[in-house]
């Protein structure tokens, strides 16, 4: 098991993370200004994403999700999570396809966790490959050049977040 953090301005995120050769599970914690978030995600073959469990409380209260694979919009074509706001989840499709260690651009349809409403919706999103640890990111008019480390996570998120070492 391995401990992550991210910090930015207005974030911090905490993840304990066990990763096999093809599979993830991760419990974290993100904290915000505006709500403290709690999450379980689990992958399986090919770090397809199978499970996510969050709690997210805010001043209005608690709200959970449960949403596994097989439920709308986590089914067919759409193989990953992404937590609003979280590193982490950028790992996912990047582990999957090594786009960390190179590679032809790709496009994905991802159920898109927006935190703190906790409501999901498909969305579009691009990774592309810039060069050994640097991957374009972009989901509709944003794009950001992430940094990943040579096990897949991310080191740096501009404008969200860095890797607390």
């Amino acid at each position: 098991m391995k401990l992550y953090a991210w910090q930015g301005p207005d974030l911090f995120e905490l993840a304990f993370v066990e990763l096999g050769d093809d599979r993830l599970t991760a419990r974290g914690t993100q904290l915000r200004s505006s709500y403290r978030l709690s999450y379980v995600v689990e992958t399986s073959h090919m770090f397809v994403s199978e499970l996510l469990r969050a709690e997210v409380e805010t001043v209005h209260g608690i709200g959970t999700l449960d949403l596994r694979r097989g439920t709308k919009p986590l089914r067919d074509d759409v193989l990953d999570l992404d937590l609003a706001s979280s590193p982490l989840f950028n790992s996912l499709p990047v582990l999957r396809d090594r786009l960390h260690e190179g590679g032809d651009a790709r496009d994905y349809t991802m159920a898109f966790v927006n935190v703190p409403e906790l409501s999901v919706e498909r969305s579009a999103q691009r990774y592309v490959a810039l060069g050994r640890g640097l991957v374009r990111f972009r989901s509709g008019a944003f794009t950001a050049d992430l940094e990943f480390d040579r096990d897949g996570f991310v080191v740096r998120y501009p404008g969200l977040a860095d890797r607390v070492r």
